[in-house]
């Protein structure tokens, strides 16, 4: 989910609060490959590249034929290794890092093809610096946190320059279910993520996998059709202050709402690395005026970088404001008073702006949810995910919770796997 922080949207807009985040000029636009998007580049540390941009591949010629056929397919997810399991004991903290680099082929090509894999019993990874020599040993390449052109996501050592972000783990968010999605802001998204356990929730707090895969074979066929012809969009966040303008004369209200977009959006889209349309809408509890940023238009499926099966590549599940709505009955409201969270409020439509039914999105968020692995991990524990292939969330939880992420553009021995699997790809093609 893309969150802005108040100094940023506020320094786009031209409100005076004061920030040290710090943005570069936008440069030339870029294109993506299927449909192209505009692009402007922010600044960045030098210590790692920015994510990755999105791989939106080739269009699916059928998209009913690639369903039926993916129902017919085989597929594992999520395996789990333990170190008792290759014959090493849990404190044996050597043994693991050697293991890790002797099997850093196979590894990755278990997260590739089977979405996750789960670490469990490895004490190397109970501290950061573990962490850290885990994916280096396996060859992750790591980049910046997608949210860097937005917002800035804490670290967890505190260093603004740390390659391991902090997950969602603020005691006023713990009531806050984090719904299933794939990591992208914008344009960008990373490859893959490491998310590591460094202290558990006393209670929940588990997190949640879910095959991207499984969940566009169990849609209905007839919903599949429209969302992959109609596309999908997400509002990302909502400006609620333009409540002033409900009091001006109605014969200026018109002027003064074009004006005041135009100077908002101009603003925004040379902030942030994305292309934003602002749109007028009512919202809260009282309708006053606010304006919603909504994304470029995407597809909800892609095929897959290196393996070519088609996945479910959507956040309708984080992002619907009506299934957020809904949770809130089983696990209280969300904490939105002040702040941030007034800003970062998130709904999904079609690419058209058109309106996704009620219905639509139960049936999503009921085939999503049969699909989700409730992963409970402990100190050290690792998943290391495909964030193409494999959807993450996060429960609610009591108590103090501490988990880490690392984000990656890629890995050492991609381009490898790409190879072989476009050889084996024509090899069937020729039997």
């Amino acid at each position: 989910m893309v969150k802005f922080s108040i100094p940023a949207v506020a320094l786009a807009l031209g409100v005076g609060i004061t920030s040290t985040v710090a943005f570069a000029p936008p440069a030339v636009p870029a294109t993506a490959s299927r449909r192209a998007v505009s692009l402007r580049m922010s600044s960045v540390a030098e210590q790692s590249p920015l994510a990755p941009l999105t791989i939106w591949g080739n269009e699916i010629p059928d998209i009913l034929e690639s369903q039926k056929e993916a129902k017919s397919r085989k597929m594992e997810f999520a395996p789990t290794i333990r170190s008792s399991d290759v014959g090493l004991a849990s404190d044996d903290v050597e043994g693991q890092l050697a293991y890790m680099r002797e099997n850093a082929m196979e590894i990755k090509r278990k997260m590739v093809e089977n979405g996750a894999v789960i670490f469990r019993e490895f004490d190397l990874m109970k501290e950061q610096s573990g962490f850290v020599k885990f994916y280096e040993a396996i060859g992750m390449n790591p980049c910046l946190d997608p949210l860097h052109s937005v917002s800035a996501r804490p670290t967890v050592d505190g260093d603004k320059n740390s390659p391991v972000y902090e997950a969602v783990n603020k005691e006023s968010r713990k009531n806050f279910f984090i719904g299933m999605h794939n990591e992208f802001v914008g344009t960008r998204a990373p490859r893959a993520a490491a998310f590591v356990c460094f202290k558990a929730a006393e209670e929940g707090g588990e997190f949640l996998i879910a095959d991207g895969r499984q969940i566009f074979r169990d849609l209905k066929p007839e919903l599949v059709e429209k969302l992959y012809k109609r596309d999908i969009r997400y509002s990302v966040m909502e400006l609620p202050f333009f409540g002033w303008v409900d009091n001006l004369p109605d014969f200026l209200q018109p002027g003064v709402m074009g004006a005041v977009k135009g100077l908002a959006s101009a603003a925004i889209n040379s902030k942030v690395d994305f292309s934003v349309d602002l749109q007028w809408g009512e919202g809260g509890y009282d309708n006053v005026k606010m304006l919603q940023a909504r994304a470029p238009s995407q597809p909800p499926i892609l095929i897959h970088p290196v393996t070519g099966e088609p996945h479910w590549f959507c956040n309708v599940h984080s992002h619907s404001s009506k299934l957020r709505k809904d949770r809130e009955a089983i696990y209280g409201a969300e904490r939105f008073e002040d702040g941030a969270s007034q800003i970062n409020k998130s709904d999904m439509f079609y690419g058209d702006d058109g309106d996704i039914s009620d219905a639509d999105l139960e049936h999503m968020d009921e085939v999503t949810m049969k699909n989700v692995q409730f992963v409970k991990m402990t100190e050290g524990d690792v998943v290391l995910l495909d964030n193409y292939k494999c959807m993450h969330g996060r429960n609610v939880f009591d108590g103090t919770r501490k988990h880490g992420v690392a984000w990656f553009g890629g890995w050492e021995g991609e381009e490898e796997m790409k190879a072989a699997t476009q050889q084996s790809s024509k090899e069937v093609a020729m039997a």
